[in-house]
């Protein structure tokens, strides 16, 4: 092997392709595959410090830790069970065939201690690391995972404008519009083709000239700006002309969004999807770019509050924007939040995107469900595709979004696909897709999961619980009994994570991924927890008081002790 200037010799980390088990069933192999496809160079933010997406979330905790994990999962049994503490392989249990493959609880702290200081002090340690979502349980599937679920938030906003006369001439689409947002990292970088995708022409600010550039190579992302000015250009003629376009800018948002504020820029919808949850991962304002990471670790404590004085500035314009009229969101990673602490106490009047649009979809147990195929071929995910758009034939706004994915999106690693399903939608793409493997129609096992943001697995009162119709924001019971109910269930690997997307003593959530591999076993679990998991979201609705669960539940048989 060739040892790379990394110097580590693992590197560069690819899943392997293909039917040639390199573990002793599907059952093992799946997570040994999904693993080492969240470390590969097209997902992997930064793959030589184990570092996914959203800052520092990782899939390992140190490269020991990542040795063991894929010698344990090449060695494990159809009824044993890998315990995985934040990212170190900790034990193995002989369990059952129904008992996942792997149990992962990842940045777990006691309440009191749930801050980000105290975690740092430990992950100084070697105890713990910090596992975001899909990063540190393995189902990452590159910046397609957070696309769709931006697709929909951005058709949600379309919508919103379009009945509230702000743009009633676009029938139902963002043509006519100028988005405005910041960071184009793994969970960022789907907003520029998230917009454009809904006919809309997005500006999008980053501080870091890689990520702008990568995200033009992967065609989420349409051109580079030369300054602010030009990219206002840009966007006024593409607007005018109602053509999409995405422009990408270098810069810091602290700065640059007070700039064209200033400037009168015609903006229309202002969100932003910086890593603002942990304020090491958001460049303050003066700081240079190249001093960036030893200037946080130098001083954290000094360098939180130079943060959280930029979010301040940058959180300040967009509400400046919502009061000239524009439509304006937080995306989920808590910068109002970080701009509270930093003195600005507006920060909170514009809503986060969950309440203001997709709770509706959450009454329904629709969420983020994701596939990827463990074959490595793109012509599985084009079958399933398929697959998908003759289960559902009815929805127009999935197969729309499916077949511009088939044309548009850039597989990172292993080929994948997400799209949004409900109770009583996912359980049968689940068992068709086992019926393809079993059938030879599949080369390989296909692998489904979805993101912990879902519609009954995550409690998180800056986004996915914020404003709960009975003020139940911050119970966790339910992302908890999601793990357990997955567990019970049958998935193949489950995760309990805390921290996820908005930081540190913010959220509690859980994930489940199952391995469609063929077999009869493989159906009756698929069964199980594929209906189990998205009923979680429509009975953790119906208790909070919303009349669209409730219904839900009556019409498709959700069993609702307290209604009986």
């Amino acid at each position: 092997m060739t040892t790379p200037a990394s110097g580590n010799p693992r590197l560069p980390i690819h899943a392997a392709h293909g039917t040639e088990l390199t573990a002793r069933s599907w059952q093992t192999e799946a997570p040994l595959r999904m693993l080492m496809n969240n470390l590969d160079p097209e997902n992997a933010e930064r793959p030589e410090d184990l570092v996914v997406y959203g800052g520092t979330g990782k899939a390992a905790r140190s490269w020991e830790a990542y040795d063991a994990i894929v010698r344990s999962l090449s060695t494990l049994a159809d009824d044993e069970t890998l315990l995985v503490q934040s990212g170190k392989p900790v034990g193995v249990m002989r369990t059952h065939e129904w008992a996942p493959r792997v149990l992962i609880a990842n940045s777990n702290l006691v309440g009191d201690w749930a801050n980000w200081e105290e975690f740092r002090r430990l992950e100084d340690l070697g105890l713990t690391m910090y596992g975001q979502m899909t990063a540190g349980s393995w189902i990452y599937i590159g910046t397609q995972g957070i696309l769709q679920g931006t697709y929909e938030t951005f058709a949600a906003v379309a919508d919103k404008l379009a009945a509230s006369g702000r743009n009633e001439h676009s029938g139902g689409t963002l043509a006519g519009t100028i988005t405005l947002t910041a960071g184009l990292g793994g969970m960022g970088g789907a907003q520029p083709l998230a917009v454009t995708m809904n006919d809309g022409v997005a500006i999008c600010i980053d501080v870091d000239q890689s990520r702008i550039t990568r995200r033009i190579e992967h065609r989420y992302l349409d051109v580079q700006a030369d300054s602010l000015e030009h990219a206002v250009e840009l966007a006024v003629e593409a607007r005018d002309a109602r053509r999409p376009l995405s422009i990408g800018v270098l810069g810091n948002a602290a700065v640059d969004f007070p700039a064209l504020l200033e400037m009168g820029a015609p903006i229309d919808i202002v969100t932003d999807q910086t890593s603002a949850h942990d304020p090491l991962s958001y460049l303050p304002v003066g700081v240079p770019f190249e001093e960036w990471h030893a200037r946080a670790e130098a001083d954290p404590a000094g360098f939180t509050k130079e943060a959280q004085a930029s979010m301040a500035a940058h959180v300040r314009a967009m509400v400046e924007f919502q009061d000239k009229g524009a439509e304006v969101f937080d995306y989920g990673n808590s910068i109002r939040d970080e701009a509270r602490k930093g003195g600005y106490d507006r920060a909170f009047e514009f809503p986060g995107f969950v309440p203001a649009y997709i709770r509706p979809l959450f009454c329904e147990g629709k969420g983020p469900f994701r596939w990827a195929a463990l074959s490595g071929d793109p012509a599985d995910i084009a079958a399933t595709d398929k697959a998908i758009l003759e289960l559902f034939p009815e929805n127009e706004r999935l197969r729309k979004w499916i077949t511009m994915a088939g044309e548009r999106v850039h597989f990172q690693g292993l080929p994948a696909r997400i799209c949004w399903l409900g109770y009583g939608e996912r359980h049968l793409a689940g068992l068709k897709f086992n019926e393809m493997v079993a059938s030879g129609e599949l080369k390989a096992p296909i692998v489904i999961g979805r993101d912990h943001l879902d519609c009954g697995s995550v409690a998180s009162p800056y986004r996915e619980t914020e404003a709960m119709l009975d003020g139940s924001d911050a119970i966790a019971d339910w992302a908890l009994l999601n793990a357990l109910v997955n567990t019970a269930s049958g998935a193949t690997w489950v995760s309990i994570h805390h921290g996820g997307g908005v930081g540190m003593g913010r959220s509690i959530h859980a994930g489940q991924v199952c391995v469609a591999d063929g077999t009869p076993l493989a159906a009756e679990k698929i069964e199980r927890v594929l209906t189990n998991d998205p009923a979680m979201g429509v009975i953790r609705h119906v208790d909070a008081g919303y009349d669209r669960a409730a219904e839900v539940a009556a019409e498709r048989g959700v069993r609702i002790p307290m209604a009986e």
